[in-house]
């Protein structure tokens, strides 16, 4: 599964070729394998690798790469999955496996590790986004999606009829393409879009489950080594002193930490650029909208995203009547942090960690069900239909 062999012990000249080495793979947008296209994948040879360098008293900082690494081969080999060869490039099909075994790994490590709960909730949710996915690709015919698009239109036209033309912009830009621009997404767009998020999958395990191996490993030994080698800061390092507090609301502080870290850091910036696609034509603010209307995070009492900030629009018009609009579709878009954000810390979070106060049993035979089961039993963009079907039924437009 590596690149790289050695006979023997590590030597000092080995060492030198991957000192100083930038993460330049940190977040998965760059190419297959590591954090970096010149360390080996072997978690063997990595480990002699790391051990040598430390036996040499080098300055953690210099061998960053090469224990980040090491952590993160540590990770993919305890999940079954070959870390060379891990290229979201390649498609759905081609890491399908991955992304079950990733999550696998994820509730894998909350069950043995009550603490872990960042682990849990990813793992749990993580079904869900990968449903989502694979429905995505389903709908790579493209005649799916644009069938989306008189539903869409008949919400918007539902008040335009009534109010005029010129509220057409009151409606999220995500809807106002689905219904009038959906025609202008193409097969290699959904290709695209699928290949980012599962980017952005990967970059979630690689930048995070590194961190759950030093400490499950090593315990802080492990946490504070990656903190001296410059992988971590203060604030990350502060998170998994309360993670290792075992006090209950620390360990709760400590795993929004590293949650914030996930959807700030890590994939803050790509949902940005995945919702700005094609900025002119709507498109991916389209995709991102379809995400944000299909999205149904499978923990009890979590609101679908579309329930969260639902669609309510009020206006004085210029006779001085009230024009006043409801419909049930989102008024908002996951892709935007601080929306996403605002869902994640008032619903998901705080249920996610109920579940593990109140319900610790159940969630753990959750959990062990089996992760193709959990996949496949969270498919939800094909109920998009239905979705917009409904909203354009139940919407209220009055003037008053």
């Amino acid at each position: 599964m590596g690149t790289a062999v050695l006979a023997g012990p590590a030597r000092a000249a080995d060492i030198d070729r991957y000192l100083d080495l930038p993460l330049t793979n940190r977040f998965a947008d760059k190419s297959a394998g590591g954090v970096n296209a010149a360390l080996p994948t072997d978690v063997t040879v990595l480990a002699k690798l790391v051990g040598q360098a430390r036996a040499s008293g080098i300055d953690p900082q210099r061998y960053q790469a090469l224990l980040f690494q090491w952590r993160l081969a540590q990770a993919t080999s305890t999940a079954g999955i070959d870390l060379a060869a891990w290229n979201p490039q390649k498609g759905f099909e081609a890491n399908r496996s991955n992304m079950i075994k990733s999550y696998r790994l994820y509730e894998d490590l909350q069950i043995a590790h009550k603490n872990l709960q960042w682990a849990g909730m990813a793992g749990l949710v993580g079904a869900d986004f990968g449903g989502g996915i694979a429905d995505v690709v389903m709908m790579g015919d493209i005649y799916a999606i644009r069938g989306l698009q008189p539903l869409a239109a008949q919400i918007i036209e539902a008040t335009t009829s009534v109010a005029g033309p010129g509220f057409v912009g009151i409606f999220p830009k995500g809807l106002q393409t689905l219904a009038y621009g959906a025609d202008k997404i193409t097969p290699a767009d959904l290709t695209w879009f699928t290949n980012r998020i599962l980017v952005m999958q990967k970059a979630i395990f690689g930048d995070l489950m590194p961190l759950h191996m030093a400490y499950v490993h090593d315990g802080m030994n492990g946490i504070t080594e990656m903190r001296r080698a410059g992988v971590i800061d203060d604030q990350v390092l502060d998170a998994w002193r309360d993670i290792d507090s075992h006090d209950p609301a620390r360990v709760g502080r400590g795993n929004a930490t590293l949650l914030h870290r996930e959807q700030y850091d890590v994939v803050g910036w790509q949902f940005d650029d995945v919702r700005n696609y094609r900025k002119a034509d709507g498109v991916g603010a389209a995709l991102t909208y379809a995400m944000t209307l299909a999205g149904s995070p499978s923990i009890a009492g979590v609101p679908a995203l579309r329930d969260f900030i639902p669609f309510t629009y009020t206006t004085r018009l210029a006779d001085g009547r009230t024009l006043s609009v409801k419909t049930p579709i989102a008024d908002w878009d996951w892709s935007v942090f601080d929306q996403r954000w605002k869902y994640v810390t008032t619903e998901l979070l705080p249920r996610y960690q109920n579940m593990v106060t109140n319900h610790w049993g159940e969630l753990v035979a959750t959990m062990k069900v089996p992760y193709e089961t959990q996949f496949e039993s969270h498919r939800p963009v094909w109920n998009l239909h239905k979705i917009l079907g409904d909203a354009a039924a139940n919407t209220v437009v009055t003037i008053r």
